[in-house]
């Protein structure tokens, strides 16, 4: 029998780019939004702490890895960051004690490949963590995104990954001792092109292999009025967050 082939609803090239956009700006803007990336990041350490986990050899994929990297190299770890590895192909440089996911996995085509790429990458007994946001993100975003085009709404966000069916694909992907939690948290804006901005700043810009054709003008006034018009007494619109974890190992056999 054949193996069904993978849907192809991100590209690869604009992942890459969004990554490295990401990267740049991070690096260029003092004030560039990284809330989200730092709270993966420290969510990270916190995990890596708890579990008394001290790699000698870590790579980490994504932008805004700077905190990890630096708590990881005071541990005596060897670190290599990456903003553009694609996790969806044989990782090399291995085998390798920690693997650290920074928001990568939210658009990649073959999710299941890429957690079996991730765990054979790792040493016996290695540890991945990999966070990205999950499927009840951005419910003022995708409002405004209908308002704007009511009649014939465009594919303009991604399709996202739902919490509840993380823990079959690590099971599926032989994770041993696998673990997903997740956890939201609010941030306000004041306008919707701020929100776009911090979501570009983070990486999270648009990666569709099909990507729709700009907001025309009016149909950017619609989405706009919409995300206002969800605004609190003070002016500000409520945007949420969900972050999905993943957590798991490479069995000491190295299966």
């Amino acid at each position: 029998m054949s193996t069904p082939a993978v849907p192809t609803i991100f590209a690869e090239t604009r992942r890459t780019a969004r990554a490295l956009r990401s990267a740049m700006r991070l690096a260029a803007t003092a004030d560039a939004a990284r809330f989200l990336l730092d709270e993966m990041a420290e969510d990270m350490i916190d995990r890596l702490s708890f579990v008394r986990h001290t790699p000698a050899r870590a790579l980490l994929i994504g932008s805004g890895a700077e905190m990890l990297a630096a708590y990881l190299a005071q541990s005596g770890a060897e670190v290599v960051t990456s903003p553009t590895v694609n996790p969806a192909e044989p990782l090399a440089g291995g085998p390798i004690d920690f693997i650290g996911v920074i928001g990568q996995l939210d658009a990649i085509n073959d999710l299941p490949g890429a957690l079996i790429h991730l765990r054979s990458a790792l040493t016996p007994g290695g540890l991945v963590i990999a966070s990205f946001i999950g499927g009840q993100s951005l419910p003022a975003l995708r409002a405004a995104m209908m308002a704007a085009e009511p009649d014939r709404p465009a594919a303009r966000i991604h399709p996202m990954v739902d919490a509840r069916a993380a823990p079959s694909l690590l099971q599926r992907a032989g994770w041993k001792d696998p673990v997903v939690d997740t956890h939201t948290f609010a941030v306000r804006y004041s306008s919707l092109d701020r929100l776009v901005s911090d979501l570009r700043d983070q990486g999270l810009g648009n990666a569709l292999a099909k990507p729709a054709a700009p907001l025309a003008k009016a149909a950017l006034a619609r989405a706009r009025a919409a995300f206002a018009a969800r605004a609190e007494a003070d002016g500000k619109t409520t945007e949420t967050f969900e972050i999905v974890t993943l957590t798991g190992r490479r069995s000491l056999a190295g299966t």
